[in-house]
């Protein structure tokens, strides 16, 4: 359990009088499973939570024990609801300190019934930046916080992976979206839905116009179906096989696009299909080497072809005179 999913479990405990398990994991975003597993530690933990089956039945916290969430300001239940943040992303977004502030209060009044324990934080840290990410230099979550929650158009300058210099988008924004230690800003263009890296966003300012997000959709909905479309969107399908000892890399590297085509593994490797967006992007291979053995189809072996020549031409040892 997160020390973010401990505590907004714990103010929705305290909050109310009785919760269905089914609330609990739709409030936190989480699997009956996991619910389960987390009462089932805040129980082994101390901390008096009960549960009654039946029709006026759920999950409680024995009055008196938990959290009294009016001691809460506003702005503090306000950012101890977003979940799921580690301590750089909650200062990323300029709200470290309320958020520091109310997890005190519930820390201080958790602790009259566990004193026995150390605290959480002092047991669980989390830090979500990928390994040997250099410092973004782009645009800041805080810095769009306003403008999102004002609702504004949005003009930005962002520079993509593929352009050969940045464009000038007029965006309608649903918010920001953080994943795998990056920011994202989610917005419609033209009505299309896209996601922004912030660290590529050069320069905003805000248009003196409302948003026009599409009925019905909110930041979740359009972040699950970007994430979902990115996951699982490519216009080519390469098989290949990978060698026994690096299997587990590729299957690291590519994720959900690594799809192994036999059960059980053979004396020359595994036999899988790895999906990408675009031919170009089959590049990614050269590093594996003669790890992997790319069999079709044929315009993805010319191209990694002619990037091996390209390559080992460029590396080649001068000419002796």
């Amino acid at each position: 359990m997160t020390p973010d999913r401990f505590f907004s479990l714990m103010l929705l405990l305290s909050s109310r009088d009785a919760v269905t398990t089914q609330e609990l994991a739709s409030a936190l975003g989480v699997s009956l499973r996991t619910i389960t597993r987390d009462l089932n530690w805040l129980r082994d933990a101390g901390l008096p939570v009960t549960a009654q089956r039946g029709r006026l039945g759920g999950v409680t916290m024995l009055p008196g024990s938990g959290f009294d969430p009016t001691r809460l300001t506003p702005g503090e239940r306000d950012h101890l609801s977003l979940t799921g943040l580690d301590e750089k992303q909650r200062a990323e977004l300029d709200t470290s300190a309320e958020s520091r502030r109310a997890f005190s209060k519930i820390a201080a009044a958790s602790s009259r019934r566990v004193h026995e324990l150390p605290p959480l934080a002092d047991v669980v840290h989390v830090d979500s930046r990928p390994w040997l990410r250099a410092h973004d230099s782009g645009t800041t979550p805080a810095s769009l916080i306003g403008p999102v929650r004002r609702g504004r158009r949005l003009r930005i300058e962002y520079a993509g992976s593929r352009e050969p210099c940045p464009r000038e988008l007029v965006v309608d924004a649903y918010g920001l979206f953080a994943k795998a230690g990056t920011w994202y800003l989610v917005a419609d263009c033209a009505r299309v839905p896209r996601m922004y890296r912030l660290d590529r966003i050069k320069t905003w300012k805000e248009v003196d116009q409302p948003r026009r997000t599409r009925e019905g959709q909110t930041l979740a909905t359009v972040a699950a179906t970007l994430v979902d479309q990115w996951e699982h969107r490519h216009a080519i399908e390469v098989s290949a096989t990978i060698d026994q000892t690096q299997f587990e890399r590729a299957r690291r590297i590519f994720g959900l696009r690594l799809v192994p085509e036999d059960r059980e593994e053979s004396a020359t490797g595994h036999r899988v299909s790895i999906r990408f967006p675009c031919l170009e992007d089959v590049r990614a291979l050269l590093p594996f080497g003669s790890a992997i053995t790319v069999h079709g189809p044929t315009e993805a072996r010319a191209h990694l072809r002619d990037l091996a020549t390209s390559l080992a031409h460029h590396y080649a040892p001068p000419p002796t005179s």
